[in-house]
């Protein structure tokens, strides 16, 4: 009888202490500001696409280009050089979603060429498809311009301290003359004092 009121309290101490050490799971604001370390996150996510987004839509030169048509751009890769894991393709699909919505732009999907060839030959070539339902080939429009930029940081820290700067640039170039029509620049600093317990 022992054994088993023995037992029975460790089951029940043991439940009670991991419950105790559970875990909960909320939903959060994604637009509130994140300070959880000094690292890229969220936060800087968001920063950087609606300033260059704001910045294109309201720079002179493309308010002028944008007035009676809509130019068609295509975004290439924006080249991490910080020494984070940044999931860059995340920033230019933030850019774009702001930019197609104004109205003002037209966009090619170039990380999409691939699967699009891979449909055109299936429906051209298959023998699957009704020819008067295919999609006519070599009248896809041609992009005008390229959208492009890098994303750099600097890090300092000493014993008490550690700061991280970041720093975006992108610009947008004239795919027939060679000209660069926009660039535009943000920048982030963020910094983290050291607490008794460590970073």
């Amino acid at each position: 009888m022992k054994k088993l009121v023995v037992g029975g309290l460790t089951l029940a101490m043991a439940a009670t202490v991991l419950s105790g050490c559970s875990s909960t799971v909320s939903y959060q604001d994604p637009n509130a500001v994140e300070t959880v370390s000094v690292d890229y996150g969220a936060t800087d996510l968001q920063s950087i696409a609606s300033t260059m987004a704001d910045d294109m839509l309201s720079s002179p030169n493309l308010v002028k280009l944008t007035a009676t048509r809509q130019p068609v751009l295509f975004v290439d890769s924006i080249r991490n050089k910080t020494s984070e894991h940044i999931d860059t393709q995340s920033i230019t699909d933030s850019i774009e979603t702001k930019l197609i919505n104004s109205g003002k732009f037209r966009f090619v999907d170039m990380t999409k060429v691939k699967a699009v060839r891979q449909q055109l030959q299936y429906q051209h070539d298959s023998g699957m498809v009704d020819q008067a339902t295919a999609v006519q080939l070599g009248k896809q429009i041609g992009a005008e311009f390229m959208l492009y930029g890098n994303l750099s940081s600097i890090v300092k820290s000493n014993s008490s301290v550690k700061d991280v700067y970041y720093k975006m640039t992108m610009k947008l170039m004239n795919l027939k003359t060679g000209i660069v029509v926009w660039a535009g620049e943000k920048q982030i600093r963020k910094q983290r004092k050291k607490s008794f317990l460590g970073w």
